[in-house]
């Protein structure tokens, strides 16, 4: 059985090693520095004996597998050379130890804290925090102030094997059994990772030396991928400079638009958007009093010894009518509103002598399409006929 070596000595990029097995495109190594996928971290990219290494893995004895992208030329017991993608590891160690100092972060700010899953792809990393704590906006906006921060503060990074026991001991180590499977089980002894005064994991992944190889770290999005748990995701270095460089663009537009700077977006930005809330329900007020004007002003008939106001409506959809309908009989018995649109509809108001309903079944029955309703109120969609041959069934 091969372990790898890629934890441990995470800045080896090129090594060589004697060829143990070769199954097809499969092969094991005495020894390798390529990290299979595991624990959130992807597989290293890289060339193995000349060709490209298309997947590194571990199989059920825990032997390390890389999988070739085309069959080897050598053969067991082959010496070969392995080179590791540098920029892919150099990026992946500096994902993996943004992911403990994501943590750190909430450490500092969430109650009741545990791991609920972490991922590493090429664009961003995610974090997922079992907490009780509302993760809102300032909380991510805290959250990324403190991890450039501890970045900034260039904190050491170190690990090391300790007993499981002792590990369990320490209330500052976190666990993460979600995605370190197998670490701790039928195991003496566990890895912990430490960021000095800020950050201790159990973790088998590759990290850089010191925090402030990181680079810059931009906070994406939250989510809630179960009950119970938040999902944080984030940008680490080059992809974090070019999402921090649009996210600044769109400020200075927003600015531009609102006449204001930087300073005075977000209170400009309030102000605006409390006005456009006072002229929308302005607007709703008047909509509603032209409605209710419209269905005044409806044409009165008598139908069945019964008093009926029947006309059209445009521009309002069958929910709006149907609100002011209940209100605008005026005396009327019966009040009827077709709506005027591409998909023309029914609404009915009635004091109760002719059912609501039964109108609304006339009409679809007549001119197709569908609804319901009770006694006093109903409303039918999808009419197969204009609004004016509706009407003029109504009248006769």
């Amino acid at each position: 059985m091969s372990d790898s070596l890629a934890s441990e000595s995470p800045t080896v990029r090129a090594f060589d090693a004697t060829v143990t097995r070769v199954d097809g495109r499969s092969v094991v190594l005495d020894e390798t520095y390529f990290y299979p996928e595991g624990g959130g971290q992807p597989a290293d990219r890289g060339v193995l004996g000349g060709v490209d290494v298309e997947h590194v893995r571990t199989d059920a004895d825990g032997t390390v597998v890389h999988d070739l992208a085309a069959d080897p030329d050598f053969v067991a017991g082959d010496e070969v050379t392995g080179v590791v993608d540098d920029n892919f590891r150099t990026y992946c160690m500096r994902a993996h130890t943004a992911s403990h100092v994501l943590y750190g972060a909430g450490r500092r700010i969430f109650d009741d804290l545990g791991y609920g899953g972490f991922d590493i792809s090429a664009e961003k990393v995610r974090v997922d925090f079992e907490t009780s704590t509302e993760v809102d906006d300032d909380a991510l906006v805290e959250l990324e102030r403190l991890v450039n921060r501890a970045v900034w503060d260039s904190r050491e990074v170190t690990w090391e094997e300790i007993p499981v026991a002792d590990a369990r001991e320490r209330e500052e180590i976190a666990f993460n059994v979600k995605t370190e499977e197998g670490v701790f089980a039928d195991s003496e002894s566990v890895r912990v990772v430490s960021i000095d005064g800020w950050d201790w994991a159990a973790c088998g992944g590759t990290h850089v030396s010191n925090t402030v190889e990181i680079g810059p770290v931009e906070v994406l999005s939250r989510s809630n991928p179960g009950e119970g748990l938040t999902r944080v995701e984030f940008a680490v270095g080059a992809s974090a400079i070019d999402r921090r460089a649009a996210v600044r663009g769109s400020t200075y537009e927003a600015a531009r638009a609102l006449g204001t700077n930087l300073d005075g977006l977000g209170e400009t930005a309030a102000t605006v958007a409390a006005a456009r809330e006072e002229l929308e329900s302005e607007l709703a007020d008047l909509k509603s009093e032209v409605l209710r004007s419209r269905l005044a002003d409806f044409e009165t008939v008598e139908r069945d010894g019964l008093t009926w106001k029947v006309g059209a409506v445009s521009g309002f959809d069958a929910n709006e009518v149907g609100d002011a309908a209940k209100e605008s009989r005026d005396g009327a018995d019966v009040l009827v509103a077709v709506g005027e649109s591409d998909a023309p509809f029914v609404v009915v108001a009635s004091a109760g002598d002719a059912a609501a309903g039964d109108v609304v079944a006339e009409v679809t029955d007549e001119f197709g399409g569908g609804g319901g309703g009770g006694p006093t109120f109903a409303q039918g969609g999808g009419l197969g006929a204009p609004a004016d041959e509706v009407l003029a069934y109504l009248r006769d």
